[in-house]
């Protein structure tokens, strides 16, 4: 019997296309992209962050505001500083995957070839 893809798994509901749509806006902004990259790999302050992504302090504290706020990226306080990262295992595979698939220079990469199904 062959089925089709829309068989294989229930259809998205109206408030996980939202949430979906608002993670991938968080996202579409090259230099949030750019910091959750970073804090994916792992925790940083907003001055190393800030120098690492070519942003000003004001700038990129700004940009963790709008990442805590949706969930994406956490921090924690010790004495007078925070650190950020991202500890969510899909944030992180999703960032990773894009990343995989976009060389270098801008140009989608080759896929892999797929395995036989045999």
């Amino acid at each position: 019997m062959t089925t089709t893809p829309g068989e294989l798994r229930p259809a998205p509901t109206e408030p996980q296309l939202a949430a979906a749509a608002d993670t991938f806006a968080m996202l579409a902004s090259p230099a949030r992209l750019h910091l959750v990259q970073l804090m994916s790999t792992g925790r940083y302050d907003v001055g190393a962050l800030a120098e690492r992504v070519g942003l000003s302090l004001p700038t990129t504290s700004q940009h963790l505001r709008k990442l805590r706020l949706t969930g994406i990226v956490s921090a924690t306080r010790e004495g007078r500083h925070s650190y950020y990262t991202v500890e969510d295992p899909h944030v992180v595979q999703l960032v990773e995957q894009i990343f995989e698939h976009i060389a270098p220079d801008g140009s989608l990469a080759p896929d892999p070839p797929r395995k036989d199904p045999r």
